[in-house]
């Protein structure tokens, strides 16, 4: 390895206070929907060993976890409302503390994208307004065409804000270190702030202040029971996931930011570009400004590699990387990403569903030499 190799890799090897916690890198287990949760939202035993080989990582966030029942959108995701879900979930945490590792939860309410199957009393699911999205649901029959979905009534916002506040509850009850906010991907928070899918007229509705009202109030719910220093929150921008657009992002989430430095949170989860796709979307803006706009750490996230996350660290457009998919097939992926090995690529029949297969049996680079 080179001089300059060695001076760069040691960026993405610097340690970094987040908030109480230092961590050992700066590299991130970004949240991963595995669907492998058990019966009645309870994560599986396979998840404590999947998340314990992975606990090299900085910091990982675990996967997207409904708040509530109304929250779910895919089958055999997890929960966080009930005893029996914290219960689960403790054994995975405390598996991840064993092997020096910090893990957040990531709190998920789906909105708009899910299916009257997997609601409580086969309803509507809800959203911001009575807009269909395009796109399909993961159910138990397989994938399903999404349906309108119920437009909320005013006087149910405090029991949407309730339900992130135990489920923030519930995850310091089950060890967590954290929790990150998910307002992204098309999901019920970012619905909320974007005029594609928020035709409101109420006060959570029209102008910016109005459509970021919800987040705000989720945020204020989530640092009572947390402080901002253990709380973050995940943003899409520029992404279309979810069939969800703004018409001009640029101010909106530039507010949202502003206002979210009040809240003092730890770090704004940042993703580049179009989820899963393109770091480059036409008539985007340049997501630095959130950057210099946001007082904490800045998370980035989409496509990311050992080169890119290297470059983007030393020229300060990021404090933290996120890694998807490379630590599905990699549980040793911070090695991995520290010799510049070569990575495993995953198998997409077993990404979503089933058992070990694809889940807990990917190779590290000690079991690919023996091999």
């Amino acid at each position: 390895m080179s001089t300059e190799s060695a001076h760069i890799d040691s960026y993405l090897f610097e340690p970094v206070a987040l908030g109480p916690l230092q961590l050992p890198n700066r590299i991130v287990m970004a949240p991963l929907t595995r669907s492998r949760a058990k019966e009645a939202d309870v994560p599986s035993e396979l998840a404590i060993e999947y998340y314990a080989q992975r606990a090299t990582a900085g910091l990982i966030i675990a996967e997207a976890t409904q708040i509530s029942p109304q929250g779910k959108g895919y089958v055999f995701t997890p929960g966080i409302y009930d005893d029996a879900q914290v219960q689960a979930w403790k054994l995975i945490t405390d598996a991840v503390h064993a092997k020096g590792g910090h893990i957040y939860l990531q709190l998920w309410h789906v909105g708009r994208i899910s299916h009257p199957s997997l609601q409580p009393g086969n309803a509507l699911p809800v959203a911001p307004s009575a807009i269909k999205p395009e796109g399909q649901a993961y159910t138990d029959e397989g994938f399903v065409p999404l349906v309108t979905p119920r437009a909320l009534e005013t006087s149910e916002m405090p029991g949407i804000v309730d339900q992130y506040r135990l489920a923030a509850h519930n995850a310091k009850a089950a060890g967590f270190d954290g929790v990150e906010i998910h307002a992204a991907n098309g999901y019920l928070l970012d619905q909320f702030l974007r005029d594609r899918t928020n035709q409101r007229t109420d006060q959570y509705g029209g102008s910016i202040e109005n459509r970021a009202r919800l987040l705000l109030e989720v945020a204020d719910a989530v640092t009572e029971v947390w402080g901002g220093e253990h709380v973050g929150v995940r943003i899409s921008p520029l992404s279309s996931f979810g069939d969800i657009a703004d018409s001009d992002p640029e101010p909106l989430f530039t507010y949202v930011v502003k206002q979210l430095n009040a809240r003092k949170l730890v770090y704004l989860h940042v993703i580049e570009g179009d989820t899963g796709g393109t770091r480059d979307v036409e008539g985007g803006f340049d997501l630095q400004v959130l950057r210099q706009a946001f007082d904490g750490l800045f998370m980035a996230n989409n496509g990311y590699d050992r080169e890119l996350a290297q470059k983007t660290l030393k020229a300060k457009r990021a404090d933290l990387i996120a890694f998807g998919r490379p630590f599905i097939s990699n549980p040793d992926l911070v090695e991995r990403l520290r010799v510049g090995a070569a990575l495993n690529e995953p198998d997409q029949s077993t990404m979503y569903g089933g058992g070990a297969e694809g889940y807990t049996d990917y190779p590290t680079l000690d079991e690919d030499a023996m091999r």
